[in-house]
């Protein structure tokens, strides 16, 4: 097969299928040789079920040629963030302390994939117990970038965004408590998209913070994207790109534009001037959301304390360290926190009075190197590559963010939120945006080539 078979977009992948004009037993054979060939210097996958992935690509085959079609995701190749459960897999969470813990059942969201007809290539390399934003520490070793090997691939869903940028699956399923998909997904200048709180369901995944967990897709196109939380949800959330012209996107003030880098800066600006020769209407204002970190820290320490009391040398020290410096809070503090987080919630929806969308850089800087992110500062860096996709976690926001430009031959990735459950409007202007966006596609098909030719 053509190696630009691998570059395909998801919902293209599907119509061939559907039309029988390409196998699912053939492409995941095609995944399958791709990730014995190109996951060593990647290392974005932690297990690779090959067996049983070919299995499910033969009764996908056969199910489509019977006319019994499921839906854009059968006999597609994906993957999951190996923080999500699956039954008679290993799900370890990127960490020792989880080494030969086999799941007796799937996780939710893998139910519904399944009955989707998904081929199941996997589990996906993370940053441990999705405890930062790097990507570099794992029991596993770090994910490598596949725009540049010395380059993270952001964190913590790492092992996602790298698979899918590099065409060893179509899409992946990763999670977000503070831009764990956002963060990866610009990177590795792919889409990854952050629900709403609680409209994919997060049971059989392993938690972060239960207030601030979402699970979503990672994938190449805006419609990808789209294609996946429709099967995770099971509502149809195909974009129609949305008349730009009718837009009000706002910015806002403060740190979410300040300190970017000036190669990121530039491509910022340009992104900006590209709404605005479509005819969007653009205004600053104030956001108003806390950084206070005491809810979602006690919510990790809550999680990992049984664990602490037998398995603390099983942790890597860096994660160690950053769950021990949560505090144990009395149920009348939790109470309090979550009320006040509430009320944030409710109050934010004012924004949406006067803008449709907001729009911010997903990142100030382009993804660092591996080894920046290993050294004394790297804690004050991951909080910088988070700084502007944390507060929608905080405020319950959809979100996504997807490609706009080239700094310094990496990937640029502009943010895009939205009031709750606004997902079809944030899908159609995302997909407006992707449309005219040209600056990237040249860049972009310069990296996949590389990964098509190597040897």
């Amino acid at each position: 097969m053509d190696a630009d078979i691998a570059f395909l977009p998801l919902t293209e992948l599907a119509g061939l299928l559907r039309a029988r004009e390409l196998s699912p037993v053939e492409v995941t054979r095609h995944c399958l040789e791709r990730i014995a060939r190109f996951d060593p210097a990647l290392n974005a996958f932690i297990t690779v079920t090959a067996e049983s992935a070919l299995r499910e690509a033969a009764l996908a085959e056969q199910e489509i040629a019977s006319g019994r079609w499921r839906g854009p995701l059968h006999g597609v190749p994906i993957a999951l963030k190996d923080l999500i459960d699956t039954a008679g897999v290993p799900t370890t969470a990127g960490s020792r302390v989880f080494a030969g813990r086999v799941p007796a059942e799937d996780a939710a969201v893998v139910t519904c994939l399944r009955a989707a007809g998904a081929v199941l290539l996997g589990k996906l390399n993370l940053h441990e117990f999705a405890y930062g934003g790097s990507g570099v520490i794992s029991a596993f070793g770090a994910a490598h970038n596949p725009w540049d090997l010395t380059r993270i691939t952001g964190g913590s869903s790492s092992g996602s965004a790298a698979a899918v940028a590099a065409g060893l699956c179509y899409a992946a399923v990763g999670t977000d408590t503070a831009g764990s998909i956002r963060v990866p997904a610009a990177c590795c200048g792919i889409v990854g998209l952050k629900p709403t709180y609680g409209l994919v369901s997060a049971e059989g995944v392993v938690p972060l913070a239960v207030s601030y967990d979402y699970v979503g897709p990672l994938a190449r196109t805006v419609a990808d994207c789209a294609a996946v939380l429709s099967v995770l949800v099971g509502e149809d959330f195909t974009p129609a790109p949305a008349p730009i012209a009718e837009l009000r996107l706002g910015i806002p003030r403060g740190e979410f534009c300040d300190g970017l880098s000036p190669a990121v800066r530039q491509v910022w600006e340009g992104a900006l001037e590209l709404w605005r020769s479509l005819g969007a209407e653009i205004t600053e204002f104030n956001l108003e959301h806390s950084n206070d970190r005491a809810l979602a820290n006690a919510e990790a320490l809550a999680y990992h304390a049984p664990m602490l009391e037998h398995s603390s040398d099983l942790y890597d020290p860096r994660t160690l360290a950053r769950i021990r410096a949560g505090r144990v809070l009395s149920e009348d503090e939790l109470q309090r926190l979550r009320a006040e987080l509430a009320r944030q919630r409710e109050r934010v929806t004012d924004v949406f009075r006067t803008v449709d969308l907001l729009v911010t850089p997903t990142m100030p800087v382009v993804a660092p190197e591996i080894a920046v992110m290993q050294g004394e500062d790297a804690r004050a860096s991951e909080l910088l590559l988070l700084r502007n996709t944390r507060p929608f976690n905080v405020l319950a926001l959809p979100a996504l963010s997807l490609p706009c430009g080239v700094a310094e031959g990496l990937p640029v990735g502009i943010q895009l939120a939205g009031p709750p459950h606004s997902e079809r409007a944030l899908l159609g202007a995302a997909a407006g945006f992707e449309a005219h966006c040209g600056g990237f596609a040249a860049a972009r098909e310069s990296m996949q080539a590389r990964w098509a030719m190597r040897s």
